[in-house]
């Protein structure tokens, strides 16, 4: 059993159930009217089941994994990648009303890519950049989707 997989499984799973909770909070629409709500409630239950396979997985394995990911500390099964990502989700999870979807979708794909090893800051700010204008693109004026634009009314 390896219990990384398992304990990174449990603690991805909460967060999935937390963020589909908390998007029942708002309106969910259809998916041809999609609401605010919509998108972080698919996002939230994707999470759960990808988590549940991984803490499946690591429940039916019986050796522990040899190699780590590059973002992991020295000693094996640190929970300093898992720890830093949450703070992440957390941390521009409440920022997102005040700063709004444009400034914290690029925030949080530099932090995340910062985590998953990532070194080189012109790749990471361009990555984040193109990540951030994309997706508001495709939400905001494709879809048509409401996101909070923040003090700076991006």
């Amino acid at each position: 059993m390896k219990q990384s997989e398992i304990l990174s499984g449990g603690v991805f799973f909460l967060f999935g159930a937390v963020t589909a909770i908390l998007s029942l909070q708002m309106p969910i629409g259809t998916f041809r009217e999609a609401g605010s709500g919509l998108f972080p409630l698919c996002l939230g239950i994707l999470l759960m089941a990808l988590s549940a396979a991984c803490m499946v997985k690591g429940l039916w394995s019986a050796e522990e994994p040899i190699a780590q990911s590059a973002c992991a500390a020295e000693e094996p099964g640190s929970p300093l990648p898992v720890v830093a990502f949450l703070s992440v989700m957390a941390l521009t999870t409440l920022l997102l009303k005040t700063l709004g979807y444009l400034v914290v979708s690029f925030l949080l794909m530099v932090g995340l890519l910062r985590i998953l090893g990532s070194r080189r800051w012109s790749l990471n700010l361009t990555l984040s950049l193109l990540t951030a204008a994309g997706s508001d693109i495709l939400f905001v004026y494709l879809l048509k989707i409401p996101l909070p634009k923040g003090f700076l009314g991006l």
